[in-house]
């Protein structure tokens, strides 16, 4: 397989990640979701809205979220959408929470543990996805990026919990009793079925910055232990990740030291190899870098 572009600035501004997309050459056409994080309540990191406001305009795109499933202020359809308006998404754009009226099923004929993935409903309202990650560790994945937007972002609250327990419609307490790499190859998984859903019309941007060991679904969450890389874009989400960790292994910052145990004792990297096996994308990318 041929390396995957992966382009890279250092710059990190809302006009920079427009740049950013249209140097990938991808024009999305259609109705188009913006897949974003919205932040858990208390959560002190994630990328507010008026920062990904530009790019969202640009493409004139449908900010689209699904339920959690775990206890929280976004655990419902009802505490979604306010948790959406007091972080002043819905005051820019247009937000969906695609499980609001149910799910669909996504099947998946070589998964290595799924065969099947519960994704938000309304995703058949759209031709096209745009992925805006903030790139940052978590307590479960050992990081977050594209694949874990495409896997746990996109599955609706049952389709979480499903992902979690390995193909299982388990309990809240039941996910966090599985095996650590089938739980990582299940989230390779369902992210190759939503891949799989859009026919490449999909592109992915991931943003370095506030760069916790906790993710953004975090109430309370570590401040950042390194200062903010960049921006990163692809239509290879695999490649696009594993540039992003080779950025963090590569710095010569002493909080990557922090960052990278969060990974490594999570066996983070899995799911870019699980990914890369299932054939929707490459670990081998050539990193361009942009001014």
């Amino acid at each position: 397989m041929e390396k995957s572009k992966v382009y890279f600035t250092k710059t990190i501004t809302p006009e920079k990640v427009v740049e950013m997309y249209k140097i990938l050459g991808k024009e999305l056409k259609g109705k188009i979701a913006v897949k974003v994080h919205s932040g858990e309540k208390g959560n002190q990191n994630y990328l507010h809205p008026e920062f990904m406001k530009p790019m969202i305009d640009f493409v004139n795109g449908t900010v689209v979220e699904c339920n959690t499933a775990y206890e929280g202020m976004r655990d419902t359809t009802e505490k979604h959408e306010k948790l959406m308006e007091e972080h002043g998404w819905s005051k820019y754009f247009n937000v969906d929470i695609m499980d609001k009226e149910g799910e669909i099923e996504l099947s998946i004929p070589n998964g290595k543990i799924l065969t099947k993935n519960y994704i938000g409903k309304s995703i058949k309202n759209y031709d096209a996805m745009l992925v805006l990650s903030h790139f940052k560790g978590h307590p479960m994945g050992g990081y977050g990026g594209a694949l874990k937007q495409l896997s746990i972002g996109v599955a609706s609250s049952r389709g979480k919990r499903y992902i979690h327990c390995t193909g299982k419609d388990g309990s809240y307490e039941d996910m966090f009793k599985v095996d650590q790499i089938k739980f990582l190859e299940a989230m390779a998984d369902s992210a190759s079925s939503v891949v799989q859903y859009f026919h490449g019309n999909i592109a992915y941007i991931n943003i370095m910055c506030n760069l916790s060991v906790d993710c953004d679904c975090c109430a309370v969450a570590e401040d950042p232990c390194m200062k903010d890389i960049g921006i990163l874009s692809s239509l290879d989400p695999i490649a696009l990740d594993k540039a992003c960790l080779d950025l963090i292994y590569n710095s010569k910052e002493e909080g990557k030291n922090h960052f990278i145990k969060r990974v490594e004792e999570k066996n983070g990297t899995h799911i870019i190899d699980a990914a890369q096996e299932l054939g929707f994308g490459t670990k081998e990318y050539e990193l361009v870098q942009i001014d």
